[in-house]
């Protein structure tokens, strides 16, 4: 393991990683990923890799226009990030999961996450997101 991969780097790392996310420059993002980087929302059923991320990160952007993450729990060791996140958006544009639709109901929608996030030589190597999807479809409406 490199030195970057040391808690110290990750933790400046990540919080790079995290405002970048919050200020949607998605240039910024990608910068930090690995080549080969996989991005894994298990709850949601989504993955993409590779050249495939940045398509899958500009849909978030593009369903949720002002999504902001805040850390709730953030640990930081050699090579690992695991980090506890809420979520807050506006329900604006149509959301889809699998089947279901969503049209916009201009509420505020809020759930809460977890991210696992390996690094290598510096670099995101994947993110696997664990999220509160039946939150989310409740506040849309789609579940009671």
């Amino acid at each position: 393991m490199s030195d970057e991969d040391a808690p110290r780097q990750l933790t400046e790392r990540i919080e790079a990683y995290n405002e970048a996310w919050n200020a949607h420059d998605l240039d910024a993002i990608l910068a930090m990923h690995s080549p080969d980087m996989v991005f894994a929302n298990h709850t949601a059923g989504e993955s993409a890799s590779g050249d495939e991320v940045r398509g899958h990160i500009g849909a978030i952007f593009e369903t949720w226009p002002d999504i902001e993450f805040s850390t709730r729990r953030l640990y930081v060791r050699d090579g690992l990030v695991v980090q506890e996140w809420t979520a807050t958006a506006t329900h604006a544009k149509t959301m889809r999961r699998g089947d279901l639709v969503a049209e916009p109901t201009g509420n505020t929608v809020t759930w809460d996450g977890l991210d696992v996030i390996p690094f290598e030589d510096g670099l995101i190597k994947r993110k696997d997101v664990y999220s509160d999807s039946v939150s989310i479809l409740r506040q849309v409406g789609l579940l009671e």
